[in-house]
């Protein structure tokens, strides 16, 4: 177990993404998930006794080692990420995609109000939304959905840990009709937050691939 242990613990710090179970698995050639997931649970509660710089997350379908969000300053000041941030009207457009997904861009302008095609671009360029395909209906619109790199940006184990309406109404106390709609209202990330300072490198999901851009405006 301590061999198994220290091994992940080794892949974990090397990789630059989440490692899943499966990953761990090829890369071992080891079929017995529950050993995998034992070893898992134990090397994160030495993290956690430990209570130090960093913690064993479970994020984006699979396994990370973060820096504590106690810390960030300090990680901030060596590595000096140039920032990226989202408007409120990108923040709304990818809650609505998250909530609704799959969905396609004229169901998306429907619920805002507005032309999203530029919101959408931008949200494709920080890897956040992808193109699954496209709908066999008239026009074949393109279907969006986000990313796993979604995920590891907000700290999502899947998508099943987005907050429901009832979480939304709670903290920030607007009825549950707005999230009906799947409007996140914008008190839940602020405009001026930096959300992408701790993501890791982008994996391409599944099926996801370079040349499927914007091409409805």
């Amino acid at each position: 177990m301590d061999d198994l242990k220290n091994i992940i613990e080794s892949l974990l710090f090397v990789a630059e993404a989440p490692l899943s179970l499966d990953r761990f698995r090829e890369v071992l050639e080891i079929e017995d998930t529950k050993a995998l997931r034992n070893a898992l649970d134990q090397l994160a509660a030495e993290y956690n006794a430990r209570g130090g710089g960093v913690f064993l997350s479970e994020v984006a379908g699979g396994y990370q080692i973060r820096t504590s969000p106690k810390y960030h300053e300090w990680v901030k000041r060596l590595l000096k990420p140039s920032p990226h941030r989202l408007s409120g009207a990108a923040l709304e457009t990818l809650a609505i995609i998250a909530y609704k997904q799959p969905i396609i861009r004229s169901d998306i302008e429907h619920l805002r109000g507005v032309d999203c095609g530029g919101v959408l671009r931008v949200l494709m360029e920080k890897r956040l939304v992808r193109v699954l395909g496209r709908k066999e209906i008239p026009g074949r619109p393109l279907i969006y959905a986000t990313t796993r790199h979604f995920l590891e940006v907000f700290e999502l184990k899947d998508l099943k840990d987005l907050p429901s309406p009832k979480e939304i109404e709670r903290l920030t106390g607007l009825p549950q009709g707005k999230m009906a709609q799947a409007a996140v209202p914008e008190p839940l990330f602020s405009e001026d937050e930096d959300i992408l300072e701790n993501s890791s490198e982008y994996i391409p999901d599944e099926g996801e691939g370079a040349d499927q851009t914007e091409a409805e405006t």
